[in-house]
């Protein structure tokens, strides 16, 4: 693994994305924003689409994350779905590329361990992280060979559903960590300093903070619900 990536071991990686109907969509803003993120001791960027990570890489020489988000008709799945994604990722070679790790299906009806198996045999030497949302999913691809494995999608799948990453003192983190052998980076809804020192100190290789540091929209309706209470 290169030095790049060793770097990240107990460091905070920031999600600079912004997707078409935000306001700051613009690969210019993202790769502005990783400069930012940067400046404030970031150690790695997670980043979505080529086209923002050939800006950020032209900002910043820190390890990316990426990923490209894109629907289907037939999937549930929008992360990193098909090869198509994968050979638009390999354009600009992010340090490491993430992709849905979930047990829905993927784009016509393929499985996780069959795209895996071909993306692997396509790019043996590229590091692969998995976006899970249970422990069970998690453990399944830490098996697969998955160099990092993810607690992104915690909440956000139809097996997920009410769950959160915090939740019981980050118990679904515990038991991921406690029994996989390749990296985990805790992500998904670590809205504080606080949480994201604890889930280092609860043994996750790194932690991917977003919404809270890149997603002003988010930020300014956080103080004003909390205003108008």
């Amino acid at each position: 693994m290169n030095q790049k990536v060793e770097n990240l071991k107990g460091k905070l990686i920031v999600s600079c994305q912004a997707l078409p109907d935000e306001p700051l969509h613009s690969s210019f803003i993202m790769g502005r924003m990783a400069l930012a993120a940067k400046q404030g001791g970031a150690s790695g960027i997670r980043a979505n689409t080529k086209e923002d990570i050939k800006e950020i890489q032209s900002q910043v020489d820190l390890p990316i994350i990426g990923i490209v988000k894109r629907d289907y008709d037939d999937s549930d799945i929008y992360i990193t779905p098909t090869m198509k994604e994968i050979e638009e990722l390999m354009e600009v070679k992010p340090e490491i590329i993430a992709m849905d790790a979930t047990i829905s299906k993927r784009p016509g009806g393929k499985t996780l361990d069959e795209f895996f198996k071909e993306v692997k045999a396509k790019y043996p030497d590229q590091l692969f992280m998995a976006d899970c949302s249970t422990v069970e999913e998690a453990l399944h691809a830490d098996e697969l060979g998955f160099d990092f494995i993810g607690t992104t999608m915690v909440g956000y799948t139809e097996q997920s559903k009410g769950d959160k990453i915090e939740a019981n003192d980050f118990e679904i983190l515990r038991k991921i960590v406690a029994k996989a052998k390749h990296r985990v980076i805790a992500e998904g809804n670590i809205n504080t300093p606080e949480k994201a020192k604890h889930v280092i100190e609860l043994g996750a290789y790194s932690v991917v903070v977003g919404s809270i540091i890149t997603r002003p929209q988010l930020i300014t309706k956080s103080f004003v619900e909390e205003m108008e209470r």
